[in-house]
């Protein structure tokens, strides 16, 4: 197996971002067509740019020997201080967790998921969220087997 290092994105990144988002977008898309449009882009560069120079939404990043992405954790710090119910507990929520569809089978999104509860941690965060789509079936297996449970469950009726 290939040395896999885990860092901070950078600007130089959003190529191997924008690819890794389109095979997201892909997989969304074959799931619920009726929600995500076909060929759709999360992010445009600007907004990737924003996201990136943002201390509040971290990406981390799995490279392999030649130091491109093979895949992407983009997290969001949360805390609701001071709100009326919920406590002021500070979250790591994973936006959005993704590995190159060529390189899956290689523990990069167990190596990746691992360094995003490190990196958790070391912010002194309370917890670690995230929502899946019940579409995504290898998804759900892939953070269940990380030891995630649910913790809300989104409902829907179509009319």
């Amino acid at each position: 197996m290939e040395t896999l290092h885990i860092r901070h994105a950078e600007r130089r990144d959003i190529p191997d971002l924008v690819r890794l988002l389109e095979q997201v977008e892909l997989v969304h898309h074959e799931g619920r067509p009726d929600l995500f449009k076909c060929g759709g882009r999360k992010y445009t560069d600007e907004q990737l740019c924003a996201i990136l120079a943002d201390p509040h939404t971290p990406i981390l990043v799995a490279c392999g020997a030649d130091d491109h992405v093979k895949g992407y954790a983009f997290c969001i710090f949360r805390q609701f201080l001071d709100d009326n119910i919920l406590t002021d507990v500070k979250t790591l929520y994973i936006d959005d967790l993704c590995v190159d569809e060529t390189c899956r089978g290689q523990h990069i999104g167990r190596t990746l998921y691992d360094a995003v509860l490190a990196f958790a941690r070391e912010n002194d965060c309370y917890n670690v969220t995230l929502n899946v789509w019940s579409c995504n079936e290898s998804a759900m297996r892939f953070y269940e087997k990380c030891g995630l449970t649910p913790q809300k469950v989104g409902m829907e009726v179509i009319l």
